[in-house]
């Protein structure tokens, strides 16, 4: 199953509810019946001037099957005329951060404004967007940890 949902109330009001009502949360849509993205909805304005970095707090988390990760992506417009790129060049989402003990598999998307231009996302912009991918796993694979937490969790 794959399925976006919000993050819970609990989770909103320690992160985003200064920047945003829960409402404004919108959750990720196709735009098209042929697209492969899944666009994300600002819920909240802002600026990202030159040389500027922010973490947007998406106030969504995604749920997938076991065999199935998130890549989160700029929309191509924002690359070509902004040069606003992610920081970490694409966000991969494991299916086990959904639900993690420590953020409940909130997603951040953290951008760069690497351009000459000031970059503007209204409320309601469409940001960023997530591709469903499956993956394959070697026949010797031996991975056996669980997800404790969120960002870098599983650098031991």
């Amino acid at each position: 199953m794959r399925r976006f949902e919000k993050i819970s109330i609990n989770e909103y009001e320690k992160v985003l509810k200064e920047k945003c009502d829960y409402e404004d949360i919108k959750l990720p849509v196709r735009s098209t019946k042929n697209s492969a993205g899944y666009d994300f909805i600002s819920p909240f304005s802002f600026t990202l001037n030159p040389g500027e970095t922010i973490k947007v707090p998406s106030g969504i988390k995604v749920t997938m099957n076991a065999d199935e990760f998130l890549a989160i992506l700029v929309r191509s417009s924002m690359g070509f005329k902004y040069n606003v790129r992610l920081c970490n060049q694409v966000g991969i989402i494991d299916s086990d951060y959904y639900n993690n003990p420590d953020n409940e598999g909130h997603m951040f998307i953290a951008l760069k404004n690497e351009g000459e231009k000031v970059f503007e996302v209204q409320k309601g912009d469409k940001y960023a967007q997530g591709i469903f991918q499956k993956y394959l796993l070697t026949d010797d694979d031996i991975a056996t940890g669980d997800r404790t937490g969120g960002f870098g969790s599983t650098n031991k």
